[in-house]
């Protein structure tokens, strides 16, 4: 009896139908202020919007290639003030690893910039092009890019929403040896992320991604950190799991457990639920200085701020 409720515990996903099971993996269908079809309209109008404004205000350089591959491409935006010792925060978009772009996704450079960070929104290619085994290897060679171009900086700080937090936590558990170089990582803040891939599999998101059990296991931050005798090799620096009130039982279930496994192996990382907010506004309301997710950045940042 004992045992059966501790598998349950482990696993609750396995006990979900089918149906079930593709609705907690459908952020949409949890947002409560609009209609679940028209959620992912304004999330990307309101990001396609916000990178205009950015283009248009700050000085940047656009598609700046960080790899040799066609969709290896960055835009990186400046503060007013010309230094070569900045911050870097380096952004990882969602979209299920199958959407998204950087060109809609430049929802915090105008108050990131505003007090003297160096913004970049990274591409990556995503499905059907690229498999999950490309996109990590390419988010992992943009941060390399990134602290080989500024190798004054003070500090990378990554940054990734729903895929994109599933990302940058495979970055954060990257082998830094066979890349030559050491970045400069100082803070990792993971948005209503995905960190066990097992579950995807059997939804309706599987479909351009085509993962294996294999492939998936290979690509969860939260297996490899189970399987590691020890924590990875990396500088120590603060790592936070944030999530919405209104994401799915399933996507907080996730970032709970995957911030605890990151505290069992020594990381220093904590968890956040931000109340009032879904799994798209969490992330659309970084185009505000005052936001609640905005100011943790800030102040993680500079600490003085």
């Amino acid at each position: 009896m004992a045992a059966s409720a501790l598998s349950v515990r482990e696993t609750p996903w396995k006990i979900l139908s089918a149906e079930e099971l593709e609705k907690q993996y459908s952020p949409s269908r949890w947002v409560i202020r609009m209609k679940a079809e028209e959620v992912v309209s304004t999330f990307v109008q309101t990001g396609n919007e916000a990178t205009r404004k950015a283009r248009a205000t700050r000085r940047n350089q656009l598609n700046v290639p960080y790899g040799d591959g066609e969709g290896e491409k960055m835009d990186i935006y400046f503060p007013d003030e010309d230094s070569k010792a900045f911050p870097l925060f380096l952004f990882i978009h969602g979209g299920y690893w199958q959407n998204g772009s950087k060109d809609d996704s430049a929802f915090m450079v105008k108050p990131l910039t505003a007090q003297g960070m160096v913004v970049a929104i990274v591409a990556y290619d995503i499905a059907p092009k690229g498999t999950l085994d490309q996109m990590v290897a390419q988010v992992t060679r943009s941060v390399v890019f990134l602290q080989r171009r500024y190798p004054s900086n003070k500090g990378i700080y990554l940054c990734g929403h729903s895929a994109g937090a599933h990302l940058a936590a495979m970055v954060l558990l990257a082998s830094w040896t066979k890349h030559g170089v050491m970045p400069n990582l100082q803070g990792f803040f993971l948005v209503s992320g995905i960190y066990d891939l097992e579950p995807i599999i059997s939804t309706s998101q599987n479909a351009p991604l085509h993962l294996t059990l294999e492939d998936a296991q290979r690509n969860s931050p939260q297996r490899r950190l189970e399987m590691a005798p020890m924590r990875p090799v990396a500088p120590a620096c603060p790592v936070l799991v944030v999530v919405a009130q209104h994401d799915s039982p399933e996507f907080q279930r996730q970032s709970r457990e995957f911030c605890e496994a990151l505290c069992r192996v020594g990381w220093e990382a904590s968890f956040q639920q931000l109340r009032g907010l879904d799994h798209f506004d969490i992330i659309e309301n970084l185009t505000q200085e005052d936001d609640v997710l905005t100011q943790i950045i800030l102040k993680t940042i500079f600490p003085t701020l």
